[in-house]
């Protein structure tokens, strides 16, 4: 698959480049690409929830009540979970939600991410520029030329660049990675993908 080159006026280049295919055209594998995402999205938590069970509530250990007599049911304890303010059956507790997976599932998730995006025409190719510092109005202006207003946008470097990296994190539906550090989740949470013409080479070993 060949794709135009923009430059950052929205204008075409006149040059072309070429996806590889076994990173850009192979066949999506829908349960790879849901498994790294659900990965990706337990490894967010921070598995820090706690609730009280009954050992832990502070209160009396008095009886309330006679056992039997009352014609209600027969209560021990204020801190049974059948009380309000008692403590709760089975509540939460601190976990770590993370588990592993297979690196060759979580590349062919990749993959199958980035073959969606090509195969939707939703990866646009754009000249290696740099910035002297930070601009974000500067980087504003060339969604706005390329007509990515409003859409989520992941912009990917064949490196890092802290003056890109800094422009682009200001903007709430923008975000910036580098080829090295692409996930399945970003992939699939951009709406377009803006690729820098120098990241396409390093795409041949992903």
């Amino acid at each position: 698959m060949e794709l135009e080159v923009f430059d950052k006026s929205g204008s075409q280049t006149g040059k072309k480049v070429s996806l590889p295919d076994s990173v850009f055209g192979i066949e999506p594998n829908d349960h790879a690409i849901y498994l790294d995402v659900k990965q990706f999205l337990a490894n967010q938590r921070q598995g820090t929830h706690k609730s009280k069970e009954r050992a832990e509530i502070v209160g009396s250990t008095k009886k309330l009540k006679k056992q039997k007599g009352t014609g209600t049911a027969r209560a021990g304890s204020i801190k049974s979970p059948v009380f309000r303010g008692g403590g709760r059956v089975f509540g939460p507790k601190p976990r770590d939600y993370s588990f592993k997976l297979n690196k060759k599932l979580k590349k062919l998730a990749r993959k199958s991410a980035l073959s969606y995006k090509a195969s939707g025409s939703s990866i646009a190719i754009l000249e290696d520029f740099t910035l002297d510092a930070p601009k974000t109005k500067e980087y504003a202006s060339i969604l706005k030329s390329l007509n990515f207003e409003g859409k989520k946008v992941l912009l990917v470097l064949p490196e890092a660049d802290k003056s890109i990296i800094l422009s682009v994190r200001n903007l709430p539906k923008s975000k910036v990675t580098t080829v090295d550090s692409l996930n399945t989740y970003d992939i699939m949470n951009a709406d377009q993908l803006l690729v820098f013409e120098n990241s396409i080479e390093k795409f041949s070993n992903f």
